[in-house]
């Protein structure tokens, strides 16, 4: 199967704005906030959609940061492929607040718990909140990481 995703982080003050997942794919890890791309929806409008429904936010200033491929393998096998844009976002309206969904928690981005995340996401998203934008393909077996490349992007001139 192959889906459309996207995740947000908002940054602030130093600090960035991470969710403990509470169900689904990764549960119990921290991560951005975001999912699948509905049909007849864009990336924007889902990103903004996924703020809403996990953490009561509205994000204002999105800034498209990215995109990951996810390739997960099993039994020697593609099982699925996700396409994840990244965005970040420094102004929004509203309070983050818990939902069925997930736990929003503020980290300075010094103390970023990548410990307690996916395995890759000590390989970009440091690049993401620094202000870098990236590209990174990373094959997984049965959701553990085997194989990564990141690069950073560029503006085009």
């Amino acid at each position: 199967m192959i889906f459309v995703e996207m995740l947000v982080y908002v940054v602030r003050d130093g600090k960035v704005l991470l969710i403990r997942k509470k169900r689904g794919l990764g549960a119990g890890f921290y991560n951005g906030i975001g999912g699948k791309v509905e049909e007849g929806e864009d990336v924007v409008t889902a990103a903004i959609r996924e703020c809403e429904e996990e953490v009561g936010i509205r994000p204002r200033d999105l800034r498209w940061s990215g995109l990951l491929e996810f390739w997960n393998y099993e039994d020697g096998k593609v099982e699925s492929i996700h396409f994840v844009h990244i965005f970040l976002a420094s102004e929004f309206e509203g309070e983050p607040r818990e939902t069925d969904e997930a736990l929003p928690v503020w980290f300075s981005i010094s103390e970023v718990p990548y410990d307690e995340m996916w395995e890759d996401d000590r390989l970009w998203l440091p690049r993401v909140l620094n202000g870098g934008a990236v590209y990174g393909r990373f094959e997984f077996v049965k959701w553990k990481l085997v194989k990564s490349e990141v690069y950073e992007l560029r503006p085009l001139k």
